[in-house]
Formats: C-alpha cells, sequence, structure tokens
C-alpha cells in the first residue's frame, strides 16, 4: 500500500474538484471520487472522516486559490478601475470557458448545499465575503486615484457587482455564456461611471 502523503489528499480533492464542479455535489458519490483519483476507499476515509468533511476541504482549497488569483487581477499596474476592469475580464474569460476546473464553486454549490449543510454555508459565506472586501479595497482606492466616484459605498459597490456577476454566471449556464456576461461587463461599467 502507498504510504499517505498530504499530496494525496491534494490529489483527491484536486480529482474530485472537475468531478463536482461537473456533476454537483449530490451527484458524486465517494466510490467515484475514489475510482477518479485511483485510490481505495480507505484512503479517502484516512484523510476525510465523511464526504461533508470532504467538501468542507474542497471548498477551503478552492477559495484560497481563488483568494490568490482575485489578489493578481486586482493588484498591480494600472488605475484601481483598470484593476477592477481586469478582474471582470478575467471573470468572464474563466466562467464563459468550458474547463470544469475553472468553473465558481459558489455558483455551482451555493444552492445545492446551503440549505442542508451548516458547515458548508459556513465556508461559502466567509470566502465571498472575504471576495467581496478585495473589491471593496479596490473600489475605496479607486475613490481615492480619482479613477472611480467617489460617491457610491465602496461596501455596497462591491456587494452589488459581485452580486451581478454571481447572477451572471447563473445566467450563463442557462443561456449563452458570451451575452449573460457582456450583459454584465455592460452593468459593471454603469455601476462604475
Amino acid at each position: 500500500m502507498k504510504k499517505q502523503t498530504p499530496d494525496m489528499r491534494q490529489h483527491i480533492i484536486d480529482v474530485a474538484r472537475a468531478l463536482i464542479t461537473h456533476k454537483g455535489y449530490s451527484a458524486v458519490g465517494i466510490a467515484e471520487i475514489v475510482n477518479a483519483a485511483g485510490i481505495p476507499k480507505g484512503s479517502f476515509y484516512y484523510y476525510f472522516k465523511s464526504k461533508e468533511e470532504f467538501a468542507e476541504a474542497l471548498l477551503e482549497h478552492y477559495f484560497s486559490h481563488y483568494l490568490q488569483q482575485v489578489d493578481a487581477q486586482l493588484s498591480g499596474s494600472g488605475s484601481a478601475r483598470e484593476r477592477l476592469e481586469r478582474y471582470f475580464s478575467f471573470w468572464k474569460e474563466t466562467q464563459g470557458a468550458d474547463l470544469p476546473e475553472s468553473k465558481c464553486l459558489v455558483v455551482k454549490l451555493g444552492a445545492e448545499v446551503c440549505d442542508q449543510y451548516d458547515s458548508m454555508r459556513h465556508i461559502l459565506a466567509k470566502g465571498t465575503d472575504k471576495i467581496v472586501q478585495k473589491i471593496a479595497q479596490c473600489v475605496s482606492e479607486g475613490q481615492q486615484d480619482g479613477s472611480l466616484p467617489a460617491g457610491p459605498d465602496a461596501d455596497e459597490l462591491a456587494e452589488e457587482l459581485y452580486q451581478l456577476w454571481l447572477g451572471a454566471s447563473l445566467m450563463a449556464k442557462i443561456h449563452a455564456p458570451e451575452k449573460a456576461f457582456n450583459k454584465a461587463m455592460n452593468a459593471t461599467m454603469r455601476l462604475l461611471a
């Protein structure tokens, strides 16, 4: 039997993310996860006491990785407005692509797990709050550097923008992604004007 390592734990999370992003939490069983990961069922339970604990680890990993991507888009060169536009263009590009590993787990799992699993709802709430805080910080910087109007409350505007893009991501699953994201970008430009 292979030695258990943290890399194996991450391997399980990585393999299962594509499955869960594609099918959802309820539709993917542990047997499918261990089969896709190429491990015995006991190895799954070595790292995770339950499927719910596994999903919590998956969400924690997702937010950790995604928040790094948010930082990369919202920092660096350009005015704060340009950095916000870069972030939402990144969102459009990643969520509009047909790549399960780039899809937003908030959109995929939010409605499915929040009513049934309080622990997962808590992780989703904490992670989305951090994203909104990063957007709000950039809005505030834009109000200071003059690239964004000083009037709107930065926290409220950040929340509105994030909810707008979550809605666009959901509509992109129902209708044509290009149309949903173009409308979201147009609305974003109006909100930032």
